[in-house]
């Protein structure tokens, strides 16, 4: 199997997770989000941010604002952006309401953020993207891959048209989210995608990309065959 293109992003909340990443050179940037911070037990979102970006000085690495009113969001993207190190700002497509936040990305892109928009999950929302975005400046245009794929919908064609529709941004970079298994590496790669999001339990997976099947299976019958032992099982 050739080597993957696609660059990994973990996909977490846990600093020392993320440390450990960054010292192995095993990923070329990092994404979180409210829920994942909320869910590692963060409170102080300002305070983690920081420590991140202290701790990973020169990898990308997004951070997403909260409001729900456009006003308050960019008030948020101005601070985030002051934090300093490689950090994008993650503007979902839409508030809670359903209104585009593409006027929003438009004014940003405009003043050169590195932007990463996000909770995207049709081609309709790519191309709003794109006719926001500024060619100038940095775009990560995250679609959620493994959504659409759990609403029944393949996501390898949308990704390869989103990848097309971003012809015309030369800074912009179409990242699949949301990977649900180590295959989606390979499909995110195959399609054109940029960069594919990771969480710490896909990355630990990755070492069995192109592993021999016929010895997959012997380690696999080996491993039922112990954990029997290990339990006690007997039935003769």
């Amino acid at each position: 199997m050739r080597p993957l293109r696609v660059k990994i992003f973990m996909d977490g909340a846990d600093i020392d997770a993320m440390k450990a990443a960054y010292r192995s050179r095993t990923v070329q940037g990092f994404t979180t989000n409210p829920t994942l911070m909320r869910k590692s037990g963060i409170t102080d979102y300002a305070a983690f941010a920081k420590a991140a970006i202290a701790a990973i000085p020169n990898l990308p690495i997004s951070f997403e604002v909260f409001s729900d009113d456009f006003s308050s969001m960019e008030a948020e993207a101005r601070t985030i952006a002051g934090w300093g190190g490689d950090t994008y700002v993650k503007i979902p497509i839409t508030n809670t309401k359903g209104d585009s936040a593409a006027p929003l990305i438009a004014k940003l892109s405009a003043e050169g953020f590195s932007l990463n928009v996000t909770a995207m999950m049709t081609l309709e929302q790519v191309e709003a993207v794109r006719a926001a975005a500024n060619p100038r400046s940095r775009t990560i245009v995250s679609v959620f891959a493994g959504r659409i794929a759990d609403a029944g919908v393949d996501p390898v064609p949308v990704m390869r048209k989103a990848k097309s529709l971003l012809t015309g941004l030369p800074k912009a970079e179409l990242l699949w989210a949301s990977p649900r298994e180590v295959l989606n590496l390979v499909q995110a790669d195959e399609t054109g995608c940029d960069i594919i999001t990771a969480t710490p339990d896909i990355l630990a997976k990755v070492p069995t990309l192109g592993k021999d099947l016929t010895q997959f299976s012997l380690e696999t019958v080996r491993m039922f065959y112990a954990d029997a032992k290990a339990a006690g099982f007997k039935l003769i």
